[in-house]
């Protein structure tokens, strides 16, 4: 007699799109990658030189690079959360372009909160965070690429996760500095600190909870992938032992 596998039981939840996490991210990267085309054009362009843009006229080279990568690093980044294209070689390929732009986005930045004669309300305290998210997101990358090349695929998903989390914090801080502004006006320079400091975190607890989901789907499906490898096992065994009867 036939051994059947039982079917795989029905959770009765609809898949999600695909599409949706790396649709939402690049939505979410809009209004910084809008303000880094804007200021590309501005240097382009030549336009008038003002207190507000004049270090990047001064020096144009760290804010150029670091628009470009960040832009290439947040898109790129995006559509790595799709699954289609994680499961294909782009993923691999585009990891060598998003590598690369992310640490000079990274890099650039901390050059610019020391180098360039920043506006108020910025204060130390911001310099000091933005050494110290920059340093995160440099080493985050670094050790997701030393993982993947040993084949530990868990942590190199999970530090290119919170890699990109810091990434990404000029698209949250949008909506931190947003509410505030339209309720209380321009904020001081402490509480620019600590809304900028915000957007960071929150991105990262979003992160955090990623990963955490990713692992738990790792474990559930672990028994599940076991349970169907004895299954193929005890239908070969039948169909071995039917055949020597026969």
């Amino acid at each position: 007699m036939t051994q059947t596998s039982p079917p795989a039981p029905r959770t009765g939840r609809r898949p999600r799109p695909q599409w949706l996490a790396p649709a939402g991210l690049i939505a979410l990267s809009l209004v910084p990658m809008a303000a880094g085309a804007f200021r590309l054009t501005e240097l382009a362009s030549g336009a008038a030189v003002t207190p507000e843009n004049a270090r990047f006229f001064d020096s144009p080279v760290p804010v150029v690079v670091h628009i470009v990568g960040s832009v290439v690093f947040l898109v790129l980044g995006a559509l790595q959360f799709a699954p289609a294209l994680r499961r294909r070689r782009w993923h691999r390929y585009a990891g060598r372009v998003l590598v690369p732009a992310g640490v000079l986005s990274a890099l650039s930045g901390m050059w610019m909160a020391v180098a360039y004669d920043l506006p108020e309300p910025s204060g130390t305290a911001l310099l000091v965070m933005r050494l110290g998210f920059g340093t995160a997101m440099a080493a985050g990358i670094v050790v997701a690429l030393l993982a993947i090349r040993r084949g530990d695929v868990r942590t190199h998903s999970a530090w290119m996760t919170r890699a990109y989390a810091i990434g990404l914090g000029a698209g949250t801080q949008v909506f931190t500095f947003l509410p505030w502004t339209l309720v209380f006006g321009p904020p001081s320079e402490p509480v620019h600190a600590v809304l900028m400091a915000a957007g960071w975190v929150i991105n990262l607890a979003v992160a955090e909870v990623v990963i955490r989901r990713r692992a738990g789907r790792g474990i559930r499906r672990a028994p599940v992938a076991r349970t169907a490898a004895i299954d193929e096992r005890d239908d070969a065994r039948s169909a071995a032992a039917r055949a020597h009867l026969s």
